[in-house]
């Protein structure tokens, strides 16, 4: 699917957000500047608060979020050595408990679960375009029916 502009990534988060549960899993694929974090930002204010402050994970690896539905684990892996690496920062809790937002997912190997919402995030044609392909694992092909952003 096509999302035109920054509003239509945001979106996409908002939407998302409301289909999330803890024990959910969403690895955000894409290089540098695909929207990412512009995605996280939106899922993680849609259930928190509009303004809440959403640093990026980058030089912590972790951030965490209270909200009614659930504790949100936000993870960006860029700088993460070794996929064991991940243990330390309780990331199999995050995946047992919690709802976790994963930024360079390939960085986990072996750890990345196996029941989980893959999100691949490209450039589009036009300045601020995106294109985004949706493939759920587990419980998450159930819940995005017809999703559009």
């Amino acid at each position: 699917m096509n999302l035109p502009d920054e509003a239509a990534t945001k979106q996409l988060g908002q939407k998302l957000a409301a289909l999330a549960r803890p024990g959910d899993v969403i690895a955000l694929w894409g290089t540098l500047g695909t929207g990412k974090s512009t995605l996280a930002r939106a899922f993680i204010r849609a259930l928190t608060s509009p303004d809440e402050e959403v640093p990026s994970p980058t030089f912590t690896l972790v951030q965490q979020y209270e909200s009614e539905a659930g504790l949100i684990w936000h993870f960006d892996l860029y700088r993460l050595e070794m996929p064991d690496d991940a243990l330390e920062l309780d990331i199999e809790e995050a995946f047992a408990e919690g709802i976790s937002l994963i930024e360079w997912p390939e960085q986990l190997g072996r750890h990345l679960p196996k029941r989980r919402l893959d999100l691949r995030l490209e450039t589009g044609d036009a300045e601020g375009e995106r294109r985004v392909t949706l493939t759920a694992h587990g419980s998450w092909a159930d819940r995005l029916g017809d999703l559009q952003p």
